[in-house]
Formats: structure tokens, C-alpha cells, sequence
């Protein structure tokens, strides 16, 4: 059977796009393969009832990029090029120690963060990811396929965004790949009720709903987006000149507020977001646009947090330092971390979490007596955990077998067009919602059962929960 081939590629010479997209056509059967240019890349399979809807289908693809700016390429004449990482030289603190209660040394160096009452979750440049307990004991690891961007909380589903272009679920036993971003160089990402937002080395700001459709794309007036937030009404983007809002479901720009240095980091609290930037400042700006305080360090800010209630702003800056400032943007300390520069931060329950330029998870309490003692010299033993010796659970598309549903949910995969959708069909549901499920598990007719499906926040489709297995 003859197979047709369409290769497209999409390359310019300021490096921020140079990727390709593939689609073969085999009788009935669909591949599409894409990447970054020189690589493997990734790949994605469809069958349909005849070989004219087939046809349809990849035309439909082909166009779609095609209106995108991707052009007809030979295979090969274009070089590979090397995917940007964040490489910042981190220099020693000179201030009095931190108190750090434990550090554990995740292997290389980290961006990736998130805390809550039960874990810690840290992710690597090697692409391992652990989950600690808040007193610092390893429980889990994870190997994903290349280095950890950033982890997000979604409620209570967790993401690790990784270089190879893909967004993966941890909620599971499983890793599985809940996103494929098509943007080049992902430098952030953020995710609200199943809606993904990507910002990228040239500035771009890609944002995807729970199906992997594209919703909007934008591109700032800076580029280097290393701060992306979203929030039930918009996407904050921070870039080289400054932050954007944009609107969460038609991408409009709502304003711009420009800052002093380009914006390496940020955060955000219910009404305000703050970008930490080159110019050695955290800038705290209202999320109606209003740039209302500073907050003043002596090297660049690589991160920056806030506790909940705003009393209390944190940054850490390129010479391994960290600080505390209070709601009027006063500097309360300066402490040396003892590990590194952090790249990220997250506040909880008095303790501050950093993940570091040398790979270190580091937990310090940062209550108001232990601040009093490190001041007067006076420290906790910091305890040095150590990972152990168990496997890591790597992504996969296998699936466990069942022929009884117990207590969990069925859920059913049916050809919609030329795409699969998933729906439950366990009584007590609507039938006709879309459940956000792993593309990569899809199969037409099959049936799954899910530990549980959730409503999402704003209606309309449903979200899994727990581990999946296939029905026989």
C-alpha cells in the first residue's frame, strides 16, 4: 500500500520557531510526527472508516499549519539546533545562614516546585521528579523523558512540563502525557481548571484547552517569557519588557505594565502578581494593572513568592540569597541558602521552599523566632536526606486489565470526526460532556475504567481522577 507523505516545516532565523510537522497517509490509517527539527520527535496515530476520510483528516492538519506559516521542506536541509536552557551563573551569599531544617540533592540542577499539606514535589534538569513528605522523607520518584520545566497544582491534579514538548499528569500511579505544547523553547507553563497557558523563548503565549485544541495564541512586546500565571479571568505573562494580561478565553490584551529589567520569574496571589526581574526587584502589581510596590534586593531575582495573606513577600536572587520583605515592601532579612541560587520558590505554613541552581530541595523555617535565632547565629542541624534505592515510574501507555468495574466510573472512547472523545457512561452523569482523558491511551470503542471523574470548575466537561484501567 502507498503511503503519502506531506513534510512541512516552520523555521526562522532568530531561532524562536524551527520545527517540523509530518503527516503520512497509509490507506486508512493517519501518522502525524512533529518536533524541534533534527529530532525524533513525537507521534500520534489515527484510523478512520475509509481511506477518503483519512485524506480529509490529514488535509484538514496540513492546512491547518500551512495558515500557521509551516511551508513544504525537504527532510534533512535544515540543521538541528539546541534547545535553550535557563544557564545563570549563581555566585555565593555572603549573609548570615538560613535556617534550613532538611535539604535533600535531587541530582542536578531544579526548576520545578510545588508544596502542599501532604508533599513536596520537586523536578530536575535530568528529568526525575520526587515527592517528599513536609518532614522530608522521599515517598516517590518519577523518570520523565527529558528535563523538568516547572510543576503545577490544577485542584488536585499535578503537571510537570518537560523540553520534550509535553505536559505530563503525576495525579496517577502512571505518569501520562496530558499535553502536547507545539511551541518551540517552553520556558513556563501554568494550568487552571484544564486550561493550559505556555510561554515561550520569543515572547509567544500559547494557551490550549482540555481537548489539546488551540484556544488563542499571542505574542507579548518583550520576549524571554519566563513568568506565566492564570487565573479565572486571564493569563499574566511576564517577558523582557514587562507583564501582559490577557483574556482567558479570547486572548484580547487587557494592559501591559512595563518593568524596571527584564522579568525572570513570578507569582501570584489572588489580587496581585509579582514579577521578579533582572533589575534586582520583585514589582508587585495589582491584577487590574497598577504597579503599586518594589521590593529591593542586591542581585537579580531568579524567584520570588508571597504567603497568602500578602504580610509577607519572599524573593531569592542570583548570589544564593534569599529575603523577606513585609506588605509595605520594607526588607525584614537577608539569609545565604547554603545551596545554590533559587530558580523557584513556594511559601507554606511558615516554611519556605526553594529548588536551586545545585539541584537542592531546601526546607527553611522562616516563623518569626526561627528569623530571631538565625540572626543571633543560632541554627537547626539541617538534616540531608537522601533518596532511596527504588525504581522511578516512567511514563507508559500500557494499561491493567479489568473485567470489573468495582466502584470506579466507566468511560467509553468513540470516534467523534476525526477525533476520539471520551464520555462517561456510568449512570448519574451527563452523557453528552467531554471527559479530559490521555490521548496517548485513546482507543476507538474502548472502554475504561477511572477511580473517578470531577465536574470541571466552570461546567462542561469532566475530569479524571485517580488511576485508569482498560475493560475487557
Amino acid at each position: 500500500m502507498t503511503a503519502e507523505t506531506t513534510y512541512l516545516e516552520l523555521s526562522d532565523d532568530a531561532g524562536s520557531s524551527h520545527k517540523f510537522y509530518e503527516v503520512v497517509v497509509t490507506g486508512t490509517n493517519v501518522n502525524i510526527r512533529y518536533g524541534r527539527i533534527g529530532e525524533q520527535g513525537q507521534s500520534k496515530a489515527s484510523s478512520f472508516a475509509t481511506e477518503d476520510k483519512a485524506k480529509a483528516a490529514a488535509q484538514k492538519k496540513v492546512g491547518e499549519k500551512v495558515r500557521k506559516g509551516y511551508a513544504p521542506a525537504v527532510m534533512g536541509a535544515r540543521e538541528r539546533r539546541t534547545v535553550t536552557r535557563r544557564t545563570i551563573t549563581s555566585q555565593r551569599s555572603t549573609a548570615k545562614s538560613a535556617p534550613v531544617l532538611w535539604r535533600f540533592d535531587s541530582g542536578a540542577s531544579a526548576f520545578g516546585i510545588f508544596v502542599d499539606d501532604q508533599r513536596c514535589w520537586v523536578g530536575n534538569e535530568d528529568g526525575e521528579v520526587f515527592t517528599l513528605s513536609p518532614a522530608g522523607v522521599v515517598t516517590n520518584s518519577y523518570k520523565l523523558p527529558d528535563a523538568v520545566k516547572c510543576i503545577v497544582a490544577d485542584d488536585f491534579w499535578i503537571y510537570a512540563g518537560c523540553d520534550d514538548g509535553r505536559v505530563y499528569d503525576l495525579s496517577g500511579k502512571v505518569p501520562r502525557a496530558a499535553y502536547d505544547v507545539s511551541a518551540d523553547d517552553v520556558y513556563w507553563l501554568d494550568i487552571h481548571d484544564g486550561i493550559l497557558a505556555a510561554s515561550d523563548s520569543a515572547g509567544g503565549l500559547t494557551v490550549i484547552d482540555h481537548e489539546e485544541e488551540s484556544l488563542w495564541s499571542a505574542r507579548s512586546k518583550g520576549n524571554s517569557g519566563w513568568m506565566v500565571r492564570v487565573d479565572p479571568t486571564g493569563v499574566y505573562h511576564g517577558h523582557s519588557a514587562g507583564v501582559t494580561k490577557y483574556h482567558l478565553e479570547t486572548g484580547r490584551s487587557q494592559w501591559n505594565s512595563s518593568t524596571r529589567g527584564a522579568v525572570l520569574f513570578g507569582w501570584q496571589e489572588s489580587d496581585t502578581v509579582y514579577a521578579g526581574t533582572s533589575h534586582n526587584q520583585v514589582e508587585e502589581i495589582t491584577k487590574q494593572g497598577s504597579a503599586t510596590r518594589t521590593y529591593q534586593c542586591d542581585a537579580a531575582v531568579f524567584s520570588c513568592a508571597a504567603s497568602p495573606d500578602g504580610r509577607y513577600v519572599f524573593a531569592g536572587d542570583s548570589h544564593s540569597s534569599v529575603y523577606c520583605f513585609d506588605a509595605t515592601g520594607t526588607r525584614l532579612w537577608k539569609l545565604a541558602t547554603g545551596c545554590g541560587s533559587a530558580y523557584s520558590m513556594q511559601y507554606h505554613n511558615e516554611k519556605l521552599y526553594l529548588v536551586t541552581t545545585s539541584g537542592a530541595l531546601a526546607c527553611l523555617d522562616v516563623s518569626e523566632s526561627a528569623i530571631r535565632d538565625a540572626d543571633q547565629g543560632v541554627l537547626p542541624t539541617t538534616r540531608s536526606v537522601k533518596a532511596p534505592e527504588f525504581s522511578a515510574v516512567a511514563p507508559s501507555t500500557t494499561l491493567e486489565l479489568t473485567t470489573d468495574a468495582g466502584t470506579g466510573v466507566i468511560v467509553e472512547c468513540l470516534q467523534h470526526g476525526d477525533s476520539l472523545r471520551v464520555h462517561v457512561i456510568s449512570p448519574g452523569y451527563d452523557p453528552a460532556w467531554n471527559v479530559q482523558f490521555p490521548r496517548d491511551i485513546r482507543l476507538a470503542g474502548a472502554r475504561y475504567v477511572v477511580d473517578a471523574v470531577s465536574e470541571s470548575a466552570r461546567g462542561g466537561f469532566y475530569r479524571v481522577r485517580g488511576d485508569i484501567r482498560r475493560l475487557g
